[in-house]
């Protein structure tokens, strides 16, 4: 997977960005957890999802925010790491200036920024939100939310408790001109260990419905080796 680097508002950002074969392709920016809590663009999830929206023919982009791996900065509360999202979904559009449309997914910190990157951009259509911390950030700001998309978590995530998700999203599924999916894994802890293929099951599922079913001959054989696996540890 091809490495980049582009600029920040803090200085240089590290990513990987794969693009699309095909012209007028979509985008689709993957955002990780807390930087705090060993949160990187290598986190089990993050990866994934990565590649589940590349062989669905997306340009796809994950980076580290500001102060992570080779990116430059220092952790910025949210604040930063929301500037660090604006510019590498800038840098992805001015690459694919026909993408027909952007999506945006991210994991517990992650979710939270890419939701508030999401009220900002309404070139974004969809969005994945994984373990959302809705007891721990303020997603008040989602009002109304502008996307259809899917939260995900699990029924034993002790981190975001499952009744704060819950609460979150039955105040956005009163919102008229979006439908507001959720999925939950059963067994899964914030982290989804022992649970990431299930996971993924339930977001494939979701972007069937929203995309249509991958062709068999698009689909890999297999995942290639991340880099590494740290970022598997965070606490949001």
């Amino acid at each position: 997977m091809p490495e980049v680097i582009f600029n920040g508002p803090a200085g240089r950002i590290e990513g990987r960005y794969h693009p699309a074969k095909k012209r007028r392709a979509p985008i689709a920016l993957i955002l990780h957890p807390h930087p705090q809590f060993g949160g990187t663009m290598n986190n089990q999830i993050v990866y994934n999802l990565y590649y589940t929206f590349l062989n669905r023919g997306f340009s796809v982009l994950r980076f580290n925010f500001r102060g992570v791996g080779r990116s430059q900065g220092a952790f910025d509360h949210g604040s930063g790491e929301l500037s660090d999202a604006a510019s590498a979904l800038d840098w992805a559009q001015a690459l694919n200036p026909d993408a027909r449309a952007c999506w945006i997914a991210g994991v517990s910190f992650g979710a939270w920024i890419g939701m508030q990157l999401l009220m900002r951009r309404p070139e974004v259509e969809g969005f994945i939100s994984v373990a959302p911390p809705a007891n721990r950030f303020d997603f008040s700001f989602l009002a109304p939310c502008p996307s259809s998309g899917l939260f995900v978590h699990g029924d034993q995530d002790r981190v975001a408790p499952m009744k704060d998700v819950q609460t979150l999203i039955e105040k956005l599924k009163t919102q008229k001109g979006i439908v507001i999916d959720q999925a939950v894994v059963p067994g899964a802890n914030h982290f989804f260990e022992n649970r990431t293929e299930e996971l993924m099951v339930e977001v494939n599922a979701y972007l069937d419905k929203r995309l249509g079913a991958v062709e068999p001959e698009e689909t890999p054989a297999a995942l290639p080796a991340p880099d590494d696996q740290s970022g598997e540890d965070d606490a949001a």
